[in-house]
């Protein structure tokens, strides 16, 4: 099994021979280059709102110290990709939260307030204040001693031989080497100790990594709170989404599509005053025919968007009367106690609808099967077909949308096709009958 982090490579023999140790010098270095800007721009910008802080031009300059931990914060949680290919937490869901919660209201007067209202802009401070002022030293010191000086006693017969026959060479200051003999032996040493110096390096940015993480990383208990604040806006954001699907049905319902009945009749009543045979008589008949067809596809148009039977028998009858529209001889057992909620429902019929239309068009099926439960407070479907197989989720086909539209609500799909069948696509979306306040689903 590949290493993810730096301390799961320091645990196997080939840790010298894989990349992590590099990985691990990089992460060092460019903490000391981060900790020197920072250290450069923090002395500036406080020394900067002094000297100007008289004139009361300086204020804002000094104010901005409180936020500068939120760019330096930024650039770390970017670095610890190169020692833990997921950061964040062990199981929590911290390294797909936001670090910081979005703003309550747009601008920059409730930007500010709700960043200095944050323990995670003063955490993210404290880590800059670290950062510029101990971190980098340590980092440099461990750097120097652990890969720089046993560099210089590798390179050391180089050096002798470059220096000259006869010449001395002083090592490090503190050895004088005269002879190649000397000089290879030190080599030697420095083989060791460069060896024993990656094993230091990768503890030093392991550690440094996870002080990293405790300070600019969400806390498990913050990424809980976000994670389930996610959740409760992605569902009311569908709720608004089929809300205002079921407006245009409306609209569509009770606007255009009884101007077009009036237009039909019209046409219709006008027909019968012309007579038959005479050339305004099939005009009008192909204006007839012309209005009836737009009729019939603004009726498709509205049952596509929200059909009615759904919103007024719920999810059963309308999986029902998609049945009956399916080409293919479709078998439906659907047996739900109980409506449930809107988006719920608005969501399986339309998983079902498309996965009968892909039947249909794709799979050469000759009959089909809907069956449908309320099982330990999840919707089960299950839509199954007797066709030639080899449907494939990951080949970017529409299944990949249903997966989508599930999983707004929480919920999975599953497909089992082999190839010559039959196909079995599995939804389940966990929703309870009559949910509570608490309900993923309310």
């Amino acid at each position: 099994m590949r290493p993810r982090t730096v301390w799961q490579a320091l645990a196997r023999p080939d840790y010298l021979l894989s990349s992590w140790p590099w990985r691990a010098a990089g992460h060092l270095l460019t903490g000391v280059v981060l900790g020197v800007v920072v250290l450069t721009g923090l002395v500036g910008l406080v020394a900067a709102g002094g000297l100007l802080a008289v004139v009361l031009v300086g204020l804002p300059l000094l104010g901005l110290t409180a936020f500068a931990g939120l760019p330096v914060a930024a650039v770390e949680r970017w670095r610890l990709g190169w020692l833990q290919e997921e950061p964040g937490p062990a199981g929590t869901d911290a390294a797909r939260v936001p670090a910081h919660v979005d703003p309550p209201a747009p601008g920059l007067r409730s930007w500010l307030g709700t960043r200095l209202r944050e323990a995670a802009t003063w955490r993210e401070l404290g880590h800059a204040l670290l950062t510029g002022f101990l971190l980098w030293p340590v980092e440099a010191l461990v750097v120097t001693v652990a890969l720089v000086c046993p560099g210089a006693l590798v390179a050391t017969p180089l050096l002798l031989a470059t220096a000259g026959e006869g010449r001395e060479l002083k090592v490090l200051k503190a050895v004088t080497v005269t002879g190649q003999g000397q000089a290879c032996a030190l080599a030697a040493l420095g083989l060791v100790a460069l060896a024993a110096g990656l094993y230091g390096v990768g503890v030093a940015a392991g550690a440094r990594a996870g002080l990293t993480r405790l300070l600019v990383q969400p806390r498990a208990g913050e990424a809980e709170a976000r994670v389930r604040e996610l959740a409760r806006s992605r569902v009311r954001l569908v709720e608004a989404f089929e809300a205002e699907r079921r407006r245009i049905e409306r609209d569509l319902h009770d606007g255009a599509q009884q101007r077009l009945v009036a237009l039909s009749m019209t046409l219709g009543l006008a027909r019968l005053d012309v007579p038959p045979d005479g050339p305004l008589a099939a005009q009008l008949a192909r204006a007839h025919a012309q209005a009836d067809a737009a009729l019939a596809e603004l009726r498709e148009l509205i049952h596509g968007i929200h059909p009615q039977v759904l919103a007024d028998y719920g999810l059963a009858a309308a999986v029902a009367d998609a049945a009956d529209r399916s080409p293919v001889p479709v078998a439906t057992e659907v047996d739900l106690p109980e409506r449930l909620p809107a988006a719920v429902e608005a969501a399986a019929y339309f998983v079902v609808r498309e996965a009968l239309a892909n039947v249909a068009r794709h799979s050469g099926a000759r009959r089909a099967r809907v069956r449908g439960a309320h099982r330990q407070g999840r919707l089960v479907l299950e839509v199954e077909d007797d066709g030639r197989g080899g449907a494939d989720p990951a080949a970017g086909s529409g299944l990949t949308g249903l997966g989508d539209r599930v999983s707004v609500l929480d919920g999975r799909l599953a497909v089992t096709s082999p190839p010559g069948g039959p196909t079995l696509l599995r939804v389940e979306i966990p929703c309870a009958t009559q949910p509570t306040a608490d309900d993923p689903c309310a």
